[in-house]
């Protein structure tokens, strides 16, 4: 379960999400059960490595303790079409520093995201050449939404 606090018109809300279950949402607000429709499905993703982005030197931050990713281990996100670098978080699109065409390697950095505040760079997992860019600078994304992709 997540919790989350929302200021919304200055009112202050305390946000549980209990269930996911494809486009439907589970979720107390204030202790009040709702059940929520979006109009995607939400699927869990395993978490990116992300590097935050300050005027102060910060530590380069990563998934959560035990999820550990290994070189042998296959990446979740090949697909036929390529590898999809996606979103770890919600936020806003500052940056694209890629374009279709582009040769990538991995590590580098491909898209600037602000989320909770917080600027933090996503980076391709793969060497390879990009095929698809499917956001832009403003853009509003979702957590496991596909930023780019790599083939």
């Amino acid at each position: 379960m997540k919790n989350f606090k929302f200021k919304i018109n200055g009112n202050e809300y305390s946000v549980d999400i209990n269930e996911v279950e494809g486009q439907e949402i589970k979720l107390d607000v204030n202790g009040t059960p709702y059940i929520v429709t979006v109009d995607k499905e939400m699927r869990a993703q395993k978490p990116r490595t992300t590097t935050i982005v300050s005027s102060a030197a910060a530590p380069r931050v990563s998934a959560a303790a035990g999820d550990v990713q290994r070189a042998s281990a296959p990446n979740p996100n090949s697909a036929a079409g390529g590898t999809k670098v996606a979103t770890p978080l919600p936020g806003t699109i500052l940056d694209v520093f890629v374009n279709v065409g582009d040769q990538v390697k991995a590590g580098q950095r491909v898209v600037l995201l602000e989320a909770m505040k917080m600027e933090n760079n996503i980076e391709a997992d793969t060497d390879g050449t990009v095929t698809s860019v499917n956001v832009r600078k403003g853009d509003s994304v979702l957590e496991g939404d596909t930023l780019i992709v790599i083939s």
